[in-house]
């Protein structure tokens, strides 16, 4: 159910809604006309950033047909691609408001569901992430998923049902004191790991998972798989051995200092 806006004797929480892109020329536009309309039924207060990392097809064209036909859309180009990591951090970076959602450009999930996370954040959430009902993916695709779930689940401690589930809503004060640094798709693994660590608290709701409609996976090939398991190493010496992100944190600031209100108040 969508949660209706905030009456007028209370200011609206506003919203971020981000987008990384690279070659999805067949589903962005497609992607930010549904996050518009969604974000409209929350909350007057938003904004729609696409984030374009560097894409070779007519992804920049069309994304700045969207930006000259919606003010409230904004557009990032990356002259060269810098990987998902990098464009998640691009997309972090800009947006304004007071929660931050992003999913991927490439409409494997539904921007209507975002309704579904705005509903269940609360005083008592700083995330709420999404898990798959369901994955449409290809036999091959879901058993090394499957595979890298359950791995990193066990080495970096985490209890979220769905690590790797790029649909999420935030408080943007999170970062206020968890910095990301990957540039790589191991960036989801140090987001959820250093909010973790960080005492956040994390609400979960299922959504859904949709067959690849265009484009195709820029994982799913031996080199990269191969690459990601250096980088996943690497990211597990510096997050659960040496610690790096805890080291110099004052003890005195808890997560529930930084939260902040329901964006339905």
């Amino acid at each position: 159910m969508f949660a209706m806006p905030p009456t007028s004797t209370t200011r609206p929480a506003g919203l971020s809604i981000f987008f990384p892109a690279y070659n999805d020329g067949g589903t962005i536009a497609s992607m930010v006309v549904s996050a518009l309309l969604t974000a409209r039924t929350l909350t007057p207060d938003h904004e729609v950033i696409v984030i374009n990392d560097g894409s070779r097809d007519a992804t920049p064209r069309i994304l700045d047909e969207l930006a000259r036909l919606y003010p409230e859309v904004k557009i990032v180009h990356h002259p060269q691609n810098r990987g998902y990591g990098g464009a998640l951090r691009s997309g972090f970076a800009r947006a304004s408001k007071d929660f931050v959602f992003y999913t991927d450009g490439d409409a494997q999930y539904d921007p209507q569901e975002m309704a579904l996370l705005w509903e269940r954040m609360a005083d008592d959430v700083d995330l709420v992430n999404g898990y798959k009902i369901s994955r449409s993916d290809p036999f091959h695709r879901l058993v090394i998923g499957r595979f890298y779930h359950h791995t990193v689940k066990s080495l970096f401690g985490l209890k979220v049902r769905d690590v790797d589930c790029d649909f999420r809503l935030m408080r943007r004060s999170i970062f206020d004191t968890v910095e990301l640094t990957k540039n790589s798709g191991v960036i989801c693994l140090e987001l959820m790991k250093k909010i973790t660590d960080g005492g956040f608290r994390i609400a979960e709701v299922p959504v859904h998972h949709f067959h690849r409609a265009y484009g195709k996976s820029q994982f799913f090939n031996f080199r990269r798989i191969f690459k990601t398991g250096v980088d996943v190493l690497a990211l597990w010496h510096d997050l659960v051995i040496k610690k790096v992100h805890l080291q110099g944190r004052a003890a005195s600031a808890q997560p529930a200092e930084r939260g902040g209100t329901s964006p339905r108040q």
